[in-house]
């Protein structure tokens, strides 16, 4: 495949991954919520979610059409995976936009798919971090290709973190630990918004996708 035709789909992987992230930057951060309305701050995070979700898909796209990899490629499984992770981000994020959840239904719609949406992250940033951590790669793209994989993988990590820490306790009706899953979520957001921006540069065109949000 022509560079030019590889860098076009970087380009735009990295563009929406970019915006998913800077919404799931902004969604949690201090002050935001007070400033707009949790119900803005809902919509912020679910569009976040729809930005993932259509990067992941052209991700997926990219190492199945355009790349010729299938299911027997590491490649292919880390974009697959991601993918899933980020349909169930998008469940997650809408019914988070609910009112009235109790605390058993906001633990079965959102907590829930967010921890397998993070877990899915988490399996597809392992993934993309052992490709890229090939040996038999040449060494100015296995730099660049290393540091997008650890980035997003920290990135993965951080949301797993903020996963477990958005539990809703059954016996208070309160969060786990609402601090520790904010800081936590605008972090690995802040990661992946970095390995989005990785991707960019015209030399990494010839690379293949892997690691995008994290992977």
């Amino acid at each position: 495949m022509p560079q030019p035709a590889l860098a076009a789909w970087d380009r735009w992987i990295a563009i929406g991954f970019a915006m998913g992230s800077a919404c799931f930057f902004i969604g949690p951060f201090p002050g935001f919520v007070q400033l707009v309305g949790a119900g803005a701050d809902g919509v912020v995070f679910f569009v976040g979610s729809l930005f993932f979700t259509s990067a992941a898909l052209l991700a997926v796209r990219q190492c199945t059409v355009r790349q010729g990899r299938w299911a027997a490629d590491l490649v292919w499984w880390s974009a697959a995976v991601q993918f899933v992770g980020t349909l169930l981000f998008n469940i997650s994020t809408f019914a988070a936009m609910q009112d009235g959840l109790s605390t058993q239904g906001e633990n079965r719609l959102v907590w829930a798919p967010d921890v397998f949406g993070s877990a899915a992250f988490l399996i597809a940033g392992l993934l993309a971090y052992r490709v890229a951590s090939r040996a038999s790669r040449p060494p100015g793209r296995r730099d660049r290709a290393w540091k997008m994989a650890a980035v997003n993988l920290a990135g993965c990590v951080l949301f797993a973190v903020s996963a477990i820490a958005s539990f809703v306790v059954p016996s208070t009706g309160s969060i786990l630990d609402l601090a520790a899953a904010n800081w936590t979520t605008a972090l690995g957001a802040l990661c992946f918004f970095i390995g989005a921006l990785l991707l960019l540069p015209p030399q990494h065109a010839q690379g293949p996708t892997v690691g995008q949000v994290p992977s």
